[in-house]
């Protein structure tokens, strides 16, 4: 069928169903409700024509011109019978323990429409986002799917809600801490609920924050609501019976100002956070461990494992350094096998445009960020005394996309949305992917990947090469399951031989062109974009980090693509970069 996508903006949700939808042979293409297009939506669907709307994410209602021409299915993050705008938030902060999506049938009254199909799943205790981007997307998955397939079978009809509760706008009032009466649990539901969206709104050293993420921390006590320590960027805040660690602050917008970044908390407070002890990251445990920090190391028989979890997946200049030299710490130890990764979230999303925008110079920042994760990079493809594997639980992108295949392997959860390419921020691109991408999927299906700009999703990636593994399994599983296949791998007769040939393989390729070669003609080029005020990066990248909204839908977006278009597919070249990824 040819399936258009309608939705406020082309999120991970978006791109799943974008990639998976193609993965079963559908055409698909996207148009943005936009508030202030140009041109009707309903005209705009008029000249589609497609068999069927569907719209995973949408933050206004269809058009009645629309649900009343084409068969419209809304993805609804809730369960049958749930409806409102704040779904997901109310779900995390009640405390829910299981969930639902519902793909209904669009008509006059929001999330009321006859349902189509329906999936339930659990809910852990993470962040809305990271929820959002595991359960509830595998979720949305099993209902878009069955209910595609049933649409396209002309044999099944919807069934009525009955009945059904409208849950109103989460507003700030109702997320609002009292540190002096809260416990622990309460505060971490109520900030988990505003992860990445609105953020909580607090005063904190006599100022006005939104606050963004929420870690538990069992060790550190002190006076509800007084800060306690920092680690990595994030700042412990005492409550009545724990302390919680909050990553990343906010400052208000200011009235006709845009939206401000969130940045990681002692960067926002600079030289308004009083003197506090900067605490080492906890002993070694891994992902298993009771207390916080954005990277971890533990070891499993001859296997080692280097996770790390950075808010939104974007990796800062000091993200990249204290990373790379965990990397190299790991890399003392007598393992065969060292495993990147493996956690339920982002696996990397490249260098962060949000410290970028907010630093006194962005474009020297750029160039600091881009070099230090090309660091961690080089360090990655010059091991050659053990295997490296890049364990993907969510998504990467762009610089981070790259990271990924610096490795030897690359294993991805089957829920997994890549996007590699740069060219949507206005970049050339470097991490050294002019020498990992070819070798990957060769030459022709390198430049289609980077020149597309389209979402792929974990199957798609495996057929083409760019993944060795998949893993079908629940976000909160992928863990455990790297551990297991890490551990067979370095116990397997062939292991020891293949490190070997890695690293004749890698003097070989050494000889025929360094590394520093490809990384000197990549950063030529960033660095002109970088250091050129008029290079469309500058404005790409404020839109992002302001989300500023589009004036209309990237042409790319809006042309039909079917299965292994990527592959296949003419080369895109012609359109102007569109802000929409980093």
């Amino acid at each position: 069928m040819y399936v258009l996508l309608v939705a406020s903006a082309f999120n991970s949700l978006t791109q799943r169903v974008h990639a998976e939808l193609r993965d079963h042979g559908h055409r698909v293409a996207v148009e943005l409700a936009l508030p202030d297009a140009d041109v009707p939506l309903a005209d705009t669907v008029r000249r589609h024509h497609p068999d069927l709307v569907l719209a995973p994410m949408l933050r206004t209602a269809l058009p009645a011109e629309v649900w009343t021409a084409y068969p419209c299915f809304v993805v609804h993050p809730g369960p049958v019978g749930d409806r409102g705008p704040s779904s997901l938030d109310h779900a995390v902060q009640d405390g829910e323990a299981r969930w639902g999506v519902t793909v209904l049938q669009a008509n006059a009254e929001m999330d009321a429409g006859d349902v189509w199909a329906t999936a339930d799943c659990p809910v852990p205790p993470v962040g809305k986002s990271d929820l959002y981007r595991g359960e509830i997307a595998d979720a949305a998955m099993e209902a878009v799917l069955l209910a595609v397939e049933r649409f396209a079978s002309g044999r099944y009809l919807p069934h009525p809600q009955t009945d059904g509760v409208t849950r109103p706008y989460l507003r700030q009032d109702e997320r609002r801490i009292d540190w002096a009466a809260d416990t622990t649990d309460r505060v971490l539901r109520v900030l988990r609920a505003a992860d990445s969206q609105p953020g909580v709104r607090d005063r904190l050293l006599g100022d006005t924050w939104y606050l963004h993420g929420g870690h538990r921390e069992d060790a550190l006590h002190g006076s509800p609501g007084e800060l306690l320590a920092t680690r990595a960027g994030a700042v412990c805040r005492a409550t009545t019976d724990g302390a919680v660690w909050i990553p990343e602050l906010r400052a208000p917008r200011s009235a006709g100002a845009p939206p401000t970044p969130r940045l990681p908390a002692t960067l926002a407070l600079g030289d308004r956070l009083p003197p506090l002890p900067e605490l080492p990251a906890p002993p070694d445990g891994g992902p298993y461990r009771p207390a916080w920090s954005d990277i971890g190391y533990h070891e499993e028989g001859q296997s080692g494992f280097l996770s790390f979890s950075f808010p939104g997946g974007a990796m800062s200049t000091s993200h990249c350094r204290r990373l790379l030299d965990a990397y190299r710490t790991a890399c003392t130890r007598p393992t065969t096998v060292l495993v990147l990764g493996g956690g339920r979230d982002f696996f990397s999303n490249g260098i962060h445009l949000g410290v970028i925008e907010a630093a006194a110079d962005p474009a020297e920042e750029s160039w600091a960020n881009i070099n230090a994760i090309n660091d961690l990079v080089e360090a990655v493809l010059t091991t050659t005394d053990r295997l490296v594997v890049s364990a993907l639980g969510g998504n990467a992108a762009a610089g981070g996309a790259m990271l990924a295949l610096a490795a030897d392997e690359v294993w991805c959860r089957s829920g997994v949305v890549l996007n590699p390419h740069y060219r949507l921020m206005g970049l050339y691109g470097s991490e050294y992917w002019t020498y990992t991408l070819p070798r990957r999927v060769g030459p022709g299906p390198a430049v289609r990947l980077t020149s597309d700009a389209l979402p792929l999703g974990a199957a798609a990636a495996h057929r083409l090469g760019l993944v060795d593994r998949t893993v079908a399994c629940a976000p909160g599983d992928f863990a455990a399951e790297t551990q297991s296949l890490a551990v067979r791998l370095a116990g397997l007769p062939g292991t020891a031989s293949r490190i070997a040939a890695k690293k004749a393989d890698r003097e070989l390729n050494e000889a025929r062109r360094p590394l520093a070669a490809y990384r000197a003609a990549e950063l030529a080029r960033m660095r002109r974009t970088f250091f050129d005020p008029d290079a469309p990066y500058h404005a790409l990248r404020r839109a992002f980090v302001r989300k500023e909204p589009l004036g209309a839908t990237p042409p790319h977006l809006a042309r039909a693509a079917g299965d292994r278009r990527a592959v296949t597919g003419p080369a895109v070249q012609d359109e102007a970069p569109g802000p929409a990824g980093c």
